[in-house]
């Protein structure tokens, strides 16, 4: 029978023990790469969450672009509510909160930008989205139209980080 490791948090110890099929699909829910999630499934067991959280955000930096794009083709765009009733889809809406908030003439202004956003880099526009209003999402987004490809790129892996430690830590609890 599977025991639980001295020291370590309910909520990590329970997955520690999952299956690896179980653990995956939780994983999944956190970051749609599958690259990710089983990169993170091979790291098990995590002695703590700062060890998976480290572990986390190390394979997002390293992952092939590809990859870090299935990532982003799971997360609606700003302004716009996630479709489904998963898990996943009900983060969305919590993160998204202060934007789904937004007046009429914000929520065109944040549909325009997202549009011109997608045309400039090919992909959503991921922001780590907790907390913030829609007035600060949209001015976010101006600003990242001027970066670069590559800078942008960079910005769009540390947004997908801050987004999975956070629901790493919902899955966790």
């Amino acid at each position: 029978m599977d025991t639980v490791a001295p020291g370590v948090e309910e909520g990590l110890a329970r997955f520690n023990l999952l299956s690896a099929a179980e653990a995956e699909r939780q994983l999944l829910d956190c970051c749609a790469s599958v690259a990710w999630a089983r990169a993170v499934l091979e790291g098990r067991p995590y002695r703590d969450r700062d060890a998976l959280v480290d572990l986390s955000g190390e394979v997002l930096r390293a992952l092939p672009w590809a990859d870090v794009e299935q990532a982003l083709a799971a997360h609606p765009r700003i302004g716009e509510r996630a479709g489904g009733t998963d898990r996943a889809a009900g983060w969305s809406k919590g993160e998204q909160a202060g934007a789904a908030a937004a007046g009429d003439e914000t929520r065109a202004a944040l549909a325009a930008g997202n549009a011109e956003y997608e045309r400039r880099f090919g992909h959503v526009y991921l922001v780590c989205a907790t907390g913030r209003g829609a007035e600060d999402l949209l001015a976010v987004l101006r600003g990242r139209l001027g970066n670069d490809p590559a800078t942008e790129r960079e910005v769009v892996r540390a947004e997908l980080a801050k987004i999975t430690g956070l629901r790493l830590a919902k899955l966790l609890p």
